[in-house]
């Protein structure tokens, strides 16, 4: 390993950083503090997702339809963002791997993610999807002989033991949901685990263009070949520029610009505020209950997040 895959990424509709990148030089304190700030406004981005996915499913847009337009958005900033800084387009073994990526790994796991969506809770949902930095210990440790420490251990327990308290005792329907929330976890263990492999010389945005173009066109083939499910009513096509623009285009310039400032170790702490603003949201708009043991089942989750970032870190 050229690094521990653990602090390569969170969990973000790009694949990780760089092997090489690290916390050593963070920055001056103004710009952390800013980098913060940039993360923590990229992780509000990302938890209003299933608020918005949920307008867009009720007025009628299907999973593939909602992944099309989201994935075409991020392509399109993304690439103008690359040709700005004059990033260098990934060739080769890199570029066949960000392809698989994104067309594989990222279409799987956002259609497992927005699926699962459809059959349990917003909150529920996005506890479980934060289940991948424990399962990206435990997969790199078992494919790539990464050792664990006891504080990954730790964190392992905790994820698993919040995972129980979170998903409590899912009735017929949630069980399904519960299902593709597992699998949108375990799929982006592997996404994050492909992503650490990747050299020194591919940044995050050559690398998320790529990723997010893959990903648009496995869903463009989709609605190629059963049709588009548009939004029929104002509120339909305010769920989808939602996901597009807030959930994707503004979520990810604000992940990249606090990763340079802060780092990935420091920027997969501060982006656990994501599931706890998705139960908050989930909460106040869509009649979510969050009751004591989901509550405490994320609690223990979101800090095993923390436990494993710090581990890392060291």
């Amino acid at each position: 390993m050229l690094d521990s895959p653990v602090n390569q990424a969170n969990a973000r509709p790009l694949p990780a950083p760089p092997a090489g990148a690290s916390d050593s030089h963070p920055g001056p304190p103004r710009g952390r503090a800013l980098g913060i700030v940039y993360v923590v406004a990229s992780g509000l981005c990302f938890g209003s997702m299933p608020l918005f996915a949920r307008l867009a499913a009720r007025d009628g847009v299907d999973t593939p339809t909602l992944l099309l337009l989201r994935f075409s958005a991020a392509a399109a900033v993304m690439w103008a963002l690359a040709a700005w800084k004059r990033a260098a387009i990934p060739r080769g073994r890199a570029l066949a791997t960000l392809v698989a990526m994104g067309a594989v790994g990222y279409a799987g796991q956002a259609f497992c993610y927005f699926t699962a969506l459809e059959l349990a809770s917003a909150g529920l949902v996005a506890l479980l999807l934060y289940l991948y930095p424990a399962l990206v210990a435990l997969l790199a440790r078992a494919v790539f002989h990464h050792p664990l420490t006891k504080a990954q251990l730790g964190a392992v327990a905790l994820a698993l033991a919040g995972s129980v308290l979170t998903v409590g005792r899912p009735g017929p329907g949630t069980s399904l949901g519960v299902a593709f929330g597992l699998a949108a976890a375990f799929i982006y263990s592997g996404y994050i685990l492909a992503g650490s492999r990747l050299p020194r010389s591919v940044t995050p945005t050559a690398s998320t263009a790529v990723v997010t173009t893959a990903a648009a066109m496995v869903y463009g083939a989709a609605v190629a070949t059963r049709g588009a499910h548009l939004p029929a009513t104002s509120a339909g096509w305010v769920g989808v520029a939602g996901i597009a623009l807030v959930g994707t285009v503004l979520a990810i310039g604000f992940f990249l610009a606090g990763l340079e400032r802060v780092g990935p170790v420091r920027a997969s702490v501060y982006s656990a505020v994501e599931p706890v603003f998705t139960l908050l949201l989930a909460a106040a708009f869509l009649g979510e209950a969050a009751t004591a043991l989901r509550l405490a089942g994320g609690a223990l989750i979101v800090g095993a997040v923390v436990l494993l970032a710090r581990a890392d870190g060291r």
